[in-house]
Formats: C-alpha cells, sequence, structure tokens
C-alpha cells in the first residue's frame, strides 16, 4: 500500500517510490503536517508547538497550540490562523468564519473522477487517501484528496464541499493544495511573460510576507504560468532538495507563498478567492480542480521529469495516430488569404516534403477575410470552397496526407451573424460598455444554450467532412465578466462555470470526432496548462517563432510540461531564410519538440524543399527519444550564452544532445557531460560519425561557442 493508517499514532503515511507525506490528527481533532521529502528513517516526525505571543489558542489545549503556529493541512478562515488560509465560506449568519476538525477517513484503489473537470487518470498503483473534516458549528464538511501516483513521485490534491447547514453558504475562496514546510531558505522559480514572450524563467529568493502567481484573465494565461516550484538556494539541474507544483485547470487560478513569523514556508494552489465564488443550496456540494505536487533531493531536472512522466502517463489522451504527425501550418504563409486553390498548393507541396498533414488556418468560414467579421459563424465560405468542405478536404487527402482544420469556439465578432442573432450570449454587464479585443468579444461558455449551439453547428458543418486534426484557438482574455443565463447571487461564479463549459466542448469535440488530434492555443501558449493537455496532444508553444527567442520558452516549458507536448515549427514563412545554416539552426531548435513547418512551400526553391525533406526523415530517426524520452537539462539559456540539453531513451541505449547558441559572436567555453552513458559502453555518434567510450561521455568534453550566428549543434548517440 502506498498509504498507511496508524490508529494508535493517528498518522498518516503516503510513500511513492522515493518520497514520504506523514500527516497527523492531533489531539484527535486537528490534520497537522508532519513532513514531506525523501524517505529518511532517521529524520524526527512531530510537531512540537512553540509559544508565539498574541498566537490564539484552544483553552481546553496547551496554550502552545495555536492555528496560527501549526502546521495545517487545511487552515481556515476566521479561526486563529493569519496566514493565507485555503478555504472561506461565508454562513447563514452572514459571517465568514469556518473550522473543520477531523471526522473519518478512508482509504481506497484508484481515485474518485472529478465532474466537469480535467483530471488525472489513475492506474493499477493509483491510490487515495479521503481525509473527512466537518464544522461542527455550521454542518458544513469537506473531504479532502490525496491522490498518489507512487512511480512518478507524484501527490495530488483536491477538496469536495458539502453543505449541511440547512441554508445557503457561499465559498469565498479555495483552495486545492496547502503545504507547510517548516523552513524558509529557498528560491522559487516561476514561468512569467506576456503573448509572444510565454515562461520567461525566473528565479528568487523567498522572504518574509507572500509572493504570488496568478491569473485574473479568464485563462491561465501567458503572463503567469500555474506551474511554481521552491528549492535550495544552491539547487541546480542536479543537486539539492526541490518541490513542484501546478494545477489540473485552464482558468484563473492563484499560487501562493508566504514565509510567516516561524520562518515556515506555507505554499498553496488553487482558485483564490478574487474572481471565484460558488453559491451552495443546502445538500449541494463543490469540487475543486485538482492541483498535484512532486518532490526531488536530486535537483530540478528530477522535478522535470517527474513531472514529464505523470503528464505522460496520467494527463495527456492517447495518440490518436500510430505517428505523430509533421504538421504543414498555413497560417504565417498565408494568413486570412486561403481558398481551395491555394490551399491544394499546399497540399501538393506538403506531401512533396514529406510531411503528414496539412492544417489550414484562420479563414475559412463565414464572412472570413480578416479578424473584423465572421467569428462564430461556423459554415463554409462557399466563396472560397464552392463545391463545400467535405470534397475540398478529399481532394487534399488524395494526395497522401492528413488534413486539419483552425477554430476559435470560445469567441465572436459583433460583425457576424451569431452576435445579430444572440447578443446576449456574450459575457457582459449591464449597463457597461463591453471592450473588444482583435474585435472580438467572448462567447458565455457558462450559458447551456451557447455550448448546444456549438456542438451543433460543428456537427453540420463538419459532417461528412474527413478530419484528422483541429487547432483550438482562443485569441482574448475576459473583461466585464458578467453572466445574462446566471441570476444576481451567482454572477461571482460565471468565470468559472465558462472553463467548465470550455472542458464540456472539448470533450464533446473528442466524443465527436473520436479519431481526430486536438491542438490546443490560445494566442500561442497563453493556456499552456495541464487543464488543456488532458484534451489536446499538444499545445501551440507561442506565436513567437524566432529561434532563439523559442529556445528559451521551450527550455522554460521544459521545466515543467514533457517535450511531446510542444508544438514546435520551423518557421520560414515567405521563405526568406534560403541559407541552409539559418534553415538548419531553425530545424534543430524546433526538434526540441514535436515538430512542425510554418512556411510557404509552394513558393519554395528546390534547395529548400530537399532540406525540408531531409530534415523530416532525420526527425523519423530521433522522434520517439524526443517525445517519449527522458529529459536532461545541462545550461539554462537564461543564466549562459548557450541551452545545452539531452534527450535518452529508458535503458540510454539513445542520446540526442543539442547544444543551442542564443549570444552568437561571444566566445565561452562549457563542458558537457552525459551522465546517464554506460561508462562500460561505446557509442556511435550518427551524425558526425565519430565513436566515443562512455566513460568519455560521463566525464565530457569541452564546447567552445562560435564566431557564426546563428550556431547548434546535434550528436546523436546510438550505443554499441
Amino acid at each position: 500500500m502506498s498509504i498507511n493508517y496508524n490508529s494508535e499514532l493517528k498518522r498518516f503515511t503516503i510513500e511513492t517510490k522515493n518520497t514520504r507525506y506523514v500527516l497527523d490528527i492531533v489531539k484527535g481533532k486537528y490534520p497537522i503536517h508532519i513532513y514531506y521529502g525523501q524517505k529518511n528513517d532517521s529524520i524526527e516526525l512531530k510537531y512540537k508547538p512553540f509559544l508565539y505571543s498574541f498566537a490564539p489558542y484552544f483553552d481546553e489545549e496547551d496554550q502552545a497550540f495555536s492555528p496560527d503556529t501549526y502546521p495545517s493541512e487545511f487552515p481556515c478562515f476566521g479561526s486563529g490562523d493569519f496566514r493565507e488560509t485555503s478555504i472561506k465560506i461565508k454562513n447563514k449568519n452572514g459571517d465568514s468564519v469556518c473550522f473543520f476538525e477531523y471526522d473519518g477517513n478512508r482509504i481506497f484503489k484508484g481515485r474518485i473522477n472529478l465532474p466537469g473537470l480535467p483530471f488525472a487518470s489513475a492506474d493499477d498503483n493509483t491510490e487515495t487517501l479521503e481525509l473527512q473534516l466537518i464544522d461542527t458549528v455550521t454542518n458544513c464538511k469537506a473531504k479532502i484528496y490525496y491522490t498518489v501516483f507512487p512511480e512518478e513521485d507524484v501527490i495530488s490534491r483536491y477538496v469536495i464541499i458539502e453543505n449541511h447547514s440547512g441554508r445557503d453558504a457561499v465559498i469565498e475562496k479555495c483552495m486545492s493544495l496547502c503545504l507547510d514546510i517548516p523552513r524558509c531558505d529557498f528560491d522559487m522559480i516561476s514561468l512569467y511573460g506576456g503573448h509572444a514572450q510565454e515562461r520567461n524563467y525566473q528565479r528568487n529568493p523567498l522572504m518574509h510576507g507572500i509572493q504570488s502567481v496568478y491569473s485574473r484573465r479568464g485563462a491561465s494565461s501567458a503572463h503567469f504560468n500555474p506551474f511554481i516550484a521552491i528549492c535550495d538556494k544552491d539547487a541546480n539541474e542536479i543537486k539539492g532538495e526541490v518541490y513542484g507544483f501546478n494545477f489540473v485547470f485552464s482558468g484563473n487560478f492563484l499560487d501562493e507563498v508566504e514565509v510567516d513569523q516561524q520562518s515556515t514556508t506555507r505554499v498553496q494552489i488553487g482558485l483564490g478567492s478574487e474572481n471565484f465564488s460558488w453559491l451552495l443550496h443546502d445538500g449541494e456540494s463543490f469540487t475543486s480542480p485538482e492541483a498535484v505536487m512532486t518532490y526531488s533531493a536530486d535537483g530540478i531536472n528530477k522535478m522535470s521529469r517527474n513531472f514529464h512522466s505523470f503528464i505522460r502517463n496520467h494527463i495527456l489522451p492517447p495518440e490518436p495516430f500510430d505517428k505523430r504527425p509533421v504538421v504543414l501550418n498555413t497560417w504565417e504563409a498565408c494568413f486570412f488569404d486561403i481558398d481551395e486553390s491555394e490551399m491544394m498548393r499546399f497540399a501538393r507541396a506538403a506531401a512533396e516534403c514529406g510531411t503528414d498533414m496539412l492544417v489550414m488556418d484562420d479563414g475559412w468560414f463565414g464572412a472570413r477575410n480578416d479578424d473584423s467579421a465572421g467569428l462564430g459563424d461556423w459554415y463554409e465560405n462557399k466563396n472560397k470552397f464552392k463545391d463545400g468542405l467535405a470534397a475540398f478536404v478529399a481532394k487534399v487527402k488524395a494526395n497522401g496526407i492528413k488534413f486539419g482544420i483552425w477554430v476559435e469556439p470560445e469567441m465572436v465578432n459583433p460583425n457576424s451573424d451569431l452576435y445579430r442573432a444572440h447578443p446576449d450570449w456574450c459575457l457582459q454587464v449591464k449597463g457597461r460598455t463591453s471592450l473588444l479585443s482583435r474585435h472580438q468579444l467572448v462567447l458565455d461558455m457558462g450559458n447551456p444554450e451557447v455550448i448546444e449551439y456549438l456542438k451543433d453547428i460543428f456537427s453540420k458543418t463538419f459532417n461528412g467532412v474527413k478530419l484528422d486534426y483541429f487547432k483550438w484557438d482562443m485569441n482574448r482574455h475576459m473583461s466585464e465578466v458578467g453572466s445574462p443565463y446566471l441570476p444576481p447571487e451567482r454572477q461571482g461564479e460565471a468565470a468559472y462555470r465558462y472553463m467548465l463549459g470550455v472542458y464540456e466542448l472539448l470533450d464533446f469535440f473528442k466524443k465527436r470526432f473520436p479519431n481526430t488530434m486536438i491542438e490546443t492555443c490560445s494566442g500561442g501558449g497563453g493556456r499552456y496548462d495541464l487543464g488543456m493537455m488532458k484534451y489536446g496532444t499538444m499545445i501551440w508553444t507561442s506565436d513567437n517563432t524566432f529561434p532563439k527567442a523559442r529556445t528559451k520558452i521551450q527550455y522554460s516549458s521544459l521545466l515543467a510540461y514533457p517535450a511531446s507536448t510542444m508544438s514546435c515549427h520551423v518557421s520560414n514563412p515567405e521563405n526568406v531564410c534560403s541559407s541552409p545554416a539559418e534553415l538548419k539552426f531553425r530545424y534543430e531548435v524546433a526538434l526540441g519538440g514535436a515538430l512542425g513547418y510554418e512556411m510557404h512551400l509552394p513558393n519554395a526553391s528546390k534547395e529548400i524543399s530537399d532540406t525540408v525533406k531531409q530534415q523530416i526523415i532525420n526527425y523519423r530517426e530521433y522522434e520517439d527519444v524526443i517525445l517519449r524520452g527522458d529529459y536532461y537539462s545541462l545550461y539554462n539559456p537564461f543564466e549562459c550564452d548557450i541551452s545545452a540539453y539531452y534527450y535518452t531513451d529508458a535503458n540510454h541505449d539513445k542520446i540526442l544532445l543539442s547544444v543551442i547558441e542564443v549570444h552568437g559572436m561571444r566566445e565561452r567555453k562549457y563542458k558537457i557531460s552525459v551522465s546517464v552513458a554506460d561508462p562500460n559502453a561505446k557509442y556511435y555518434d550518427k551524425i558526425s560519425g565519430k565513436t566515443y567510450t562512455g566513460r568519455e561521455l560521463i566525464y565530457g568534453f569541452d564546447y567552445r561557442t562560435h564566431d557564426a550566428d546563428p550556431y547548434s549543434q546535434m550528436w546523436y548517440f546510438v550505443k554499441q
């Protein structure tokens, strides 16, 4: 069993392959966190209360035992814990004080499903602890779930709140995960950015007070990613303690880290309170999204690999094809200027170069000739496709390639048939002007009528169309967040219900079009999160396809997410970069993830076409180790002139090593070491033709940067 309950000690012990998590029910009432870290039987596992002035205490208990100082598994608002709390519920008296104490438990194989939400799939090793709590004053109940994925060293947390008070209650704050760690000498790693500059790595020391990353935008956003980590100050890729956290949700979120008077660090992941409330009638329940955590005693790389394995094994949908298709996307080459004749040119060029799929981007539907009109009118534009989509797609597929199409179901242009018929189907606040962004308004995805309309029109439009792929986009954030569908007392639910509607529609797409692949997108990587990954095989990493910028974006993405989730295109829209060295550089950067192309192949020279064809042939040899192998980072491009990393299969028989120079024209020397090599074996580099011993690779070799710009180098070591 991964979960054990010692009834004498009132202690729960949760174990994964390499970690241990311990919590006690102290004095029969209070769920107290004791330990999370590596398995170590020499560590004393006991909470020792300490008296602090001004700390409220229970009169019947030790005065040193205070909610303001003990490491709580579920800290409650208004009950003596002055730190950030996990739960705040306005009750029938009008106040928001709550206090939950232990009321039982159960331990079971598998997990519970989270209705309407994405969640990690269980396997034969998955177990769950249900910790049952009750507020004896309001008679509200909380069930906290700890679901264990032992092989990946991951534990997830989520909570169900039940109202048995006899009156309405309003959840005003709900956090899915809380972890108190009895030290604060950590750095915090987080990923910040914006459109076309997603997921910039930053690492800062923790300080007393609160540090947070968050989204108020209605999407997880490019501005802060839900992933964070805290680590030893001297932790690096291969050494030091690292705790990683993430959220299986795609909307507003709050990750908060607080250092208190005791120099204890409290980490919380959840919905927060600023853009969320939920009305619970008597007898109703609310289920929070799932949060996940992992621990590494062996540096940042191990934390990343834990998450990578967990996401591949428990989050991502099954691959719909035997081989992940190499796509040719039309957007950067054509923008809205598409029709059947032009797309057929792309189809023929794609087939000749060996790409597997043509993806037709924006511009195929309604009165869609630019971004000011037509969004929401999901029927083919007969001026562009006179015989309809089904006939057109059949012609494309006659070239021996697959076909994909772009959709943006969540948005609408005011200049559209849909908006003219249903202006009340948008998020809006009565009496206030609805601001536009990219000429768009946001549909109220929490309104069941909107979801049913979208299901119906996509079913009709794509009926008989042999599609293989959807690129699902979302190109603005929410302002004036109100729902005409909801009554006044439920307006605080609008943003959360929106995401439930999005998930319902994504689930419909997967069931209605079962043999298709979904790539999600939000102006690039603006919704790069575990919630989207549950439905989409991969995510468009960024609209920024400049390779040096992409190198940094891809490094940060790989901190938390596996390479198989990153859609990485060789971009050369008008084929202006005809230099073989430039195309090589762009390609070797794109090999950080799932390969695709964003270029005008029909207008390409023979040299470019031949280069693309050979690149794809080479990629097919590396593909499995990139998409399914283990990732090791050697150098962080935010901290030095290069990004260096390798992928390897489980047995370390194949190792793909890459060095990307992000600052050209500066000479530096770096030691490149492949620590996973077998010291007793020989490795043949299929790129250079040289042979190395395993000991040579482990010891490493000197790499000097070049005065050529751009420059990259790869090695593909195959064990002999």
